[in-house]
């Protein structure tokens, strides 16, 4: 892209940001929550919603291609088979909005506060590949586009994407490309910009305790036989030792231990302990012993109960010693570390530890691998240049705690170089209530994503 087509996309993203934040809107209304079936007519609406901008925005070809479960929109502009293709991923389907009564607005009713954007996937992901849909309309619609590029949207990320690794498998001929682009990440901050390049993996699992056939009177049985609950409390605590370590057998087995020189490096990247407690109202941080919060979240394995329930939990009194109680738990894992072998490994050990007065029964859900993204790619370096350009600042390399199982995925089956640009922020509270992106984040994503192309294209 010459730099003077460059600057007529950027012209033309700059004319159309109305619009664009308007097609958002649209598309934020859409309760496309992949984990309840009751939005699943939600769902398949978000689908054909993101066909037709496909569409609208210039690809030669869109369509929806049905799974098992959710559908993945496809769409593609080639332009010239000799020169590179970027495949951009993203998702449309969005975690569930639940508890609604902790929003300040209605989740699903986009409003902006702040010069921020507050709804539902307004930063995960909808906002973030939406980007990448109005880079490509700003290239496309100005004859600026200097790559192919095909797009891959689907609608059960948050669930775990079980049937897009059958998708790629299947169609890898039609979704070869020189780098996967995806933004589903965020940055250090607005003042210093950073590009992922390591994400953790994950394994997620639902326990189930059981302890006497039926609920009980707590007065008759109270003392006599063993609460579910006060044990599935009890195993839970027992994971991890008075040093946040974990006790499950074998589970650090192939965790990498860093040099202290690497160590130092990545604690260079801006971070102040006291902004972060008072952005979370917390009086302290919390985290395995020996390491900074950084490498807590980056570059050091974690268990976590995401949900505990049983009982009685309605409004008011009722004296019950419940039959049964839950607990849905989630490891993120470093390289090296396998989900399918760690999850076998909490099952083993979860079983190991159970008293003989509870039954208790593991329940494996969705899991994925970490990844390692190279620095010394041409996307990255293209990246880099298109931050440079926009923000005159080198972006910094991280690694990012949360999980994306399909890099992993991508980088096997379709022998890609995947890149991770994201551009949301901590305080963007995605998976929880309130969740929201900037407004300057959406718009300086769209000209980063247009610079990056002209650079990727001229890149060895």
């Amino acid at each position: 892209m010459s730099e003077h087509n460059s600057q007529q996309a950027l012209n033309y993203s700059e004319e159309n940001k109305d619009g664009f934040l308007n097609e958002l809107f649209d598309l934020l209304r859409i309760p496309s929550v992949s984990a309840d079936p009751k939005f699943s007519k939600d769902v398949h609406e978000a689908a054909k919603f993101i066909k037709q901008k496909l569409i609208d925005a210039g690809v030669d070809k869109a369509e929806i291609c049905e799974t098992a479960g959710y559908p993945i929109v496809y769409g593609e502009k080639i332009i010239d088979e000799n020169l590179p293709t970027v495949l951009v991923y993203g998702h449309y389907d969005v975690q569930p909005a639940d508890p609604y009564e902790l929003w300040d607005s209605p989740p699903f009713e986009p409003v902006i506060k702040d010069d921020r954007i507050y709804a539902r996937g307004a930063c995960d992901d909808k906002g973030q590949f939406y980007m990448h849909v109005k880079a490509f309309e700003a290239m496309s619609k100005t004859d600026s586009l200097q790559c192919n590029v095909k797009f891959m949207i689907e609608g059960e990320e948050e669930v775990g994407s079980n049937n897009l690794e059958i998708f790629v498998k299947e169609n890898q001929e039609k979704l070869k490309n020189n780098v996967v682009l995806i933004s589903d990440t965020s940055m250090i901050s607005m003042d210093t910009p950073s590009i992922t390049a390591g994400l953790r993996g994950l394994s997620y699992v639902e326990v189930e305790v059981t302890g006497p056939n039926r609920d009980l009177h707590s007065g008759t049985y109270g003392g006599a036989v063993a609460n579910p609950i006060n044990v599935l409390c009890d195993m839970i605590s027992s994971l991890k030792d008075e040093n946040g370590h974990i006790t499950i057998p074998g589970f650090y087995d192939k965790v990498e231990e860093y040099s202290q020189e690497y160590r130092d490096t990545l604690n260079k990247a801006p971070f102040s302990e006291e902004d972060y407690k008072k952005e979370l109202d917390i009086d302290a941080v919390f985290g395995e012993k020996g390491y900074t919060t950084i490498e807590r979240i980056g570059i050091r394995p974690t268990l976590d109960v995401n949900g505990i329930w049983g009982g009685y939990i309605g409004e008011g009194a009722k004296t019950v010693l419940p039959s049964k109680a839950y607990a849905k738990i989630s490891m993120r894992l470093v390289p090296n570390q396998e989900s399918d072998e760690i999850t076998q490994l909490f099952v083993n050990h979860f079983n190991s530890i159970a008293p003989d007065y509870v039954k208790v029964k593991v329940t494996p859900h969705h899991g994925g691998e970490s990844a390692v993204v190279s620095t010394d790619s041409p996307a990255f370096r293209a990246a880099e240049k298109a931050f440079k350009d926009g923000w005159n600042k080198k972006p910094l390399p991280t690694r990012d705690g949360g999980s994306i199982p399909i890099v992993a995925l991508f980088e096997k089956e379709l022998k890609s170089d995947v890149l991770l640009m994201g551009f949301g922020l901590d305080k963007d509270a995605i998976h929880s209530p309130n969740e929201s992106y900037g407004v300057e984040n959406f718009f300086r994503g769209i000209d980063t994503i247009i610079r990056f192309h002209g650079h990727f294209a001229k890149a060895e």
